[in-house]
């Protein structure tokens, strides 16, 4: 038993290694198979980046504006995972928007270079969070955060479940096995936790078993419908995922909650 907590331990830390900027112990014996087992942990390093952003948003909106202290809640967001979600959708926003041929579009792909398709990307996702969160309310907004970063994670992680890696080197190559269905279950259970925060923190507003099911459709249909949309687009184009489409799925998919979420709260 202690040796398994061990274990779990060391593929945790590697998940937050991995995604985030945060320091982790270093480990002698590390081999690139124990990244694929730390997988079912990404959801949570989401739980731990969404807690952060949301106390970000929360110290700073006690003496600054509600829509600074959105901005800066996304900065801490983006610090502490050093844009590795937004490079991702940079990156493939320019392969697919740059050729019609799969090698050609992995070949852009890997350029570091920021290309037009990739910054016109970046430029709509962020302006888009930022309106979208700024548009929520204000007491209710850490906790979305909470759920948006760890949702999106979870759908990543369920590409990677239903896909297959198409590069033979690359930032995603570690996490290439197919994700085991235990740790597929476990990861699941991270990924929904915080979502009935949402729940909770709406309560308020809801009266009947209706409002409880329409919010779940608000929330939930525009994350599902997206990630069909950009499953079968890297499918079709690409025949599989790279680590650029995961970081692509996570920033789409949150968006998707975001808009979803403010449709619901405008039928208020």
């Amino acid at each position: 038993m202690l040796r398994f907590l061990c274990n779990e331990r060391r593929y945790f830390l590697l998940a937050i290694g991995f995604f985030t900027r945060i320091p982790v112990p270093s480990f002698q014996d590390f081999r690139t198979e124990d990244l694929n087992l730390s997988a079912k942990y990404f959801p949570l390093v989401g739980l731990f980046v969404g807690m952060l952003g949301a106390g970000a948003y929360t110290l700073a909106s006690d003496v600054l504006p509600h829509s600074i202290a959105v901005l800066l809640s996304m900065a801490m967001t983006i610090y502490i995972t050093g844009a590795f979600h937004e490079d991702g959708l940079a990156d493939s926003a320019d392969g697919l928007g740059g050729s019609w041929e799969r090698e050609r579009i992995l070949t852009i792909m890997q350029d570091s270079r920021l290309g037009t398709y990739g910054a016109i990307a970046l430029f709509l996702m962020l302006f888009g969070k930022y309106q979208l969160l700024e548009a929520l309310p204000a007491y209710y907004l850490p906790f979305i955060l909470v759920i948006g970063h760890t949702l999106s994670r979870l759908c990543a992680l369920y590409v990677m479940a239903d896909l297959s890696y198409v590069k033979v080197e690359g930032k995603a190559k570690p996490l290439a096995t197919k994700v085991k269905p235990t740790d597929l279950v476990v990861a699941t259970v991270f990924g929904v936790l915080p979502i009935p925060l949402i729940y909770y923190n709406f309560s308020p507003f809801i009266f009947t078993v209706h409002d409880w099911l329409l919010l779940g459709v608000y929330c939930l249909l525009p994350v599902l419908f997206v990630w069909i949309w950009w499953r079968n687009k890297i499918k079709h184009w690409l025949g599989g995922y790279t680590g650029d489409c995961l970081g692509a799925m996570q920033q789409l998919t949150e968006l998707a909650l975001y808009i979803g979420l403010l449709a619901w709260y405008q039928q208020l």
